[in-house]
């Protein structure tokens, strides 16, 4: 999108309490570690994510450990916002409602904060998909789909995310053709995203969960929501696939990390 100014999101607010052992948050673990330490090291997966976003405005939502966040990208002229809850993407997207609102810039990328292999021209590639889609998803195709959720496609357009709870379910032969993942990366156009920012806020799911030992209800919001509500009122929600899907791996646990580092090396 030649001319256009590009913000970005980053979500770097959740525990990763499957990292076992760290204590930290996990969009600082390092991709270079050093003395035989996992967990020590340089290159934080954050700003190795950020080294790789357009030029333009940044954000970053913060929660666990938000000060070792800010400290880590202090350099990097980005703003804040709180997500007071971990209620989802779509509590992340509204935790930065101000910033996405308030700044100026056409379409914005929305990235996790724990994807450090992906590369600068897949970020790239997603805003220019803009150019004919109000908004991408970019996916990709794994060896084993495990619990991800799949593109329902129509064409080169996306109808919905299949949570795996519910496309598991489904005949063989309609799991066979959902060979897409989302890779929970998307570019949107600023005006779209504004105006169904507002309808996914009035939308959340009623779950229970456990704080402090009780069982409470939550509001839980969803970015794959967004996209089924735009797909169903006749906005174009487009798709990019990686190449790799390295390039899209999360770092839930000590051995993705494992693997990511040595991945890295080769970068």
């Amino acid at each position: 999108m030649e001319n256009k100014k590009i913000a970005s999101l980053i979500f770097a607010a959740g525990k990763g309490s499957r990292v076992k052992g760290y204590e930290g948050n996990k969009t600082l673990l390092p991709l270079v570690p050093k003395g035989g330490e996992v967990f020590q090291g340089d290159k934080p997966i954050l700003l190795s994510i950020i080294d790789k976003l357009p030029k333009g405005p940044k954000a970053i939502v913060v929660n666990h450990k938000k000060e070792d966040v800010i400290r880590a990208t202090s350099a990097c002229n980005a703003k804040y916002y709180e997500q007071p809850e971990l209620n989802g993407t779509g509590g992340a997207l509204l935790a930065a409602k101000d910033f996405i609102k308030n700044e100026q810039y056409d379409s914005l990328l929305i990235t996790m904060g724990d994807t450090p292999l992906i590369k600068a021209s897949t970020f790239q590639g997603l805003v220019d998909g803009l150019s004919v889609c109000d908004l991408t998803i970019l996916g990709f195709v794994p060896r084993d789909k495990k619990k991800y959720g799949v593109l329902d496609t129509n064409g080169n357009y996306v109808k919905r995310i299949v949570e795996w709870e519910y496309w598991h379910k489904f005949p063989v032969q309609e799991q066979e053709r959902l060979s897409i993942v989302n890779g929970g990366i998307y570019a949107v156009k600023r005006d779209a995203l504004i105006k169904y920012l507002e309808l996914l806020s009035a939308q959340p799911h009623i779950v229970i969960k456990e704080r402090e030992g009780k069982q409470v209800e939550v509001k839980e919001y969803f970015i794959t929501d967004m996209v089924e509500m735009m797909y169903n009122d006749g906005l174009k929600t487009g798709y990019v696939v990686a190449a790799d899907e390295n390039e899209v791996m999360g770092i839930d646990d000590v051995d993705s990390l494992k693997k990511a580092q040595e991945l890295y090396k080769k970068y």
